[in-house]
């Protein structure tokens, strides 16, 4: 069975009035499996792409679909990293702003849960998002997925706040 990849887009904003670092958007999953797990369990908006479809607009596609949002670059490709399930993850950052406090419009998905039970369930595969500090962002993502984040900083102008 070959193994799955994933294309994604992480939105930073640079305009952080009084503040002397960018702020990053990290989504929280959905469902009654995420409902009470918080730090480690959020991620930057991904997909899969579909059939004949390059992984860069998979990675436009699912960011529209699960943040209701348009990207718009230039981008910045932050390479790809390898999660615990065996899915090569490849995600661009770009600059953008995000209203705080609202809700994405995000697509939904069905599942049987729990499983076996034949019971189906459909919620938003986004349930909420918030822009955070590198920081914050690093402690809320699944562990496999802080590097991106790591990328971007080193990539991005240093402040002369200091």
């Amino acid at each position: 069975m070959a193994n799955k990849i994933s294309g994604g887009l992480l939105l930073f904003d640079l305009s952080n009035e009084g503040e002397d670092t960018p702020r990053m958007l990290v989504a929280h999953p959905g469902g009654p499996f995420f409902q009470k797990r918080d730090e480690g369990w959020w991620s930057i908006p991904k997909g899969e792409p579909e059939e004949g479809e390059g992984i860069f607009a998979a990675a436009l596609r699912e960011f529209h679909e699960e943040t209701g949002k348009e990207a718009e670059g230039p981008f910045i490709n932050l390479g790809s990293i390898r999660q615990k399930n065996h899915k090569q993850v490849y995600v661009w950052a770009f600059e953008g702003n995000w209203n705080d406090g609202s809700i994405p419009k995000s697509n939904e998905i069905t599942i049987e849960y729990p499983k076996g039970t034949g019971r189906m369930w459909t919620f938003p595969e986004i349930d909420k998002v918030e822009m955070l500090s590198p920081e914050d962002a690093k402690r809320k993502l699944r562990e496999e997925q802080r590097p991106f984040v790591d990328r971007l900083m080193k990539l991005l102008p240093k402040t002369t706040t200091q």
